[in-house]
């Protein structure tokens, strides 16, 4: 019996630290063990939920309905809905919204998290370049058509999905739609994730003092659906070569969650505002993601193309998570807010996965 204490220790021993490193990598679970009863989550893309009302906004009503059932199954929750919405059509946004509008008597919490990846060349149903149309101005057109329930349901959050790959995103406003340039669907993708980062500063900034937050994240690497276009695993040397190097770094849909579940109930990021985070750890975006001249431009020809009527920028910062205002600032590469303490950590950046 003796001869097999070592081998055995030494399985469990190599076995348990892979195990620590893997949450290392991902993140781990959501450390807030926050509850939202008797409040209201709209969220895209949904196929997990995370308490309360939530209302899936989904294209595939099939694989929702499905969801949906498993999660209320799972949780003994029976007030998760099902809602078909397209963030490639102008007009399937415009019917979720008018609907949540009608029927919902508030919205505590909207979660951008659908989104396509380095698809071919395409258009939405308006015209527009897929990646661009459904994960910067569907969601863009979404949050505006909710932003009035958001704001009579304060305190409200906003949670936009983005991505590492903004950091090499430009934002190109002579042609937004590759109509005129050769198409890159890395470069597509990456400025839509670049305009996610934009447009959480700017709405941030805009909603100033109106109780609703804002924010974004990158979820790390999830093994989804989302990156059946990037060719992983399609050679015999990603497959067999990198897979053991893929199934320590990427992290299941339920894992891969937990970010976007805790900047939705985290009671510490109360009042915090127009941050990034890397999972679940505040750092700063790129510099191109701070130029607020850029965030402005962007949100006018935003609205411009999904036809909402266009606003004047504020010239003043969001105030600080302490209460304390800011000083307003024409440094594109001032914070929004007041660093929040977990800003002083530092954590290892992975590949997109939204």
């Amino acid at each position: 019996m003796s001869k097999y204490i070592l081998p055995v220790s030494v399985f469990g021993t190599v076995f348990g630290c892979a195990v620590l490193l893997k949450n290392h990598v991902t993140g781990g679970p959501c450390p807030s063990k926050a509850k939202i009863p008797g409040k209201t989550v709209v969220i895209t893309g949904a196929n997990t939920g995370i308490g309360g009302r939530i209302i899936m906004g989904c294209r595939d009503m099939e694989k929702c309905e499905a969801a949906a059932k498993e999660i209320r199954g799972q949780t003994l929750n029976p007030h998760v809905y099902a809602r078909h919405i397209d963030l490639a059509s102008i007009k399937s946004i415009r019917q979720f919204a008018e609907r949540v509008n009608q029927e919902e008597k508030h919205v505590d919490v909207l979660i951008n998290n659908a989104g396509v990846m380095r698809c071919p060349a395409g258009k939405t149903e308006d015209g527009f370049d897929i990646q661009f149309g459904v994960n910067h101005l569907g969601h863009f057109l979404l949050t505006n058509l909710l932003l009035e329930k958001l704001k009579d349901s304060a305190p409200s959050r906003v949670v936009n999905l983005t991505s590492l790959a903004h950091i090499v995103g430009e934002i190109d406003f002579n042609d937004l739609n590759w109509d005129n340039k050769k198409f890159d669907t890395k470069r597509a993708y990456c400025q839509s994730k670049l305009a996610n980062v934009l447009f959480t500063r700017e709405l941030a900034l805009r909603l100033e003092g109106t109780g609703v937050t804002v924010n974004c994240l990158h979820p790390g690497v999830v093994a989804t659906e989302l990156g059946r276009h990037t060719g992983l695993h399609q050679s015999q040397f990603s497959s067999s070569v990198l897979s053991p190097f893929f199934t320590l770094l990427v992290k299941g849909p339920e894992l891969g969650a937990q970010p976007s579940v805790y900047l939705a109930v985290a009671e510490d990021l109360e009042g915090v505002t127009g941050c990034y985070y890397d999972v679940m750890i505040e750092k700063e975006p790129a510099p191109k993601a701070l130029d607020q001249e850029v965030s402005r431009r962007l949100w006018e020809a935003s609205a411009r193309l999904m036809g909402l009527e266009q606003e004047q920028a504020p010239s003043a910062a969001v105030p600080a998570s302490n209460g304390a205002q800011e000083k307003p600032s024409t440094d594109p590469d001032t914070k929004i807010r007041a660093k929040h303490p977990l800003s002083v950590l530092e954590q290892t950046g992975m590949n997109p996965a939204v």
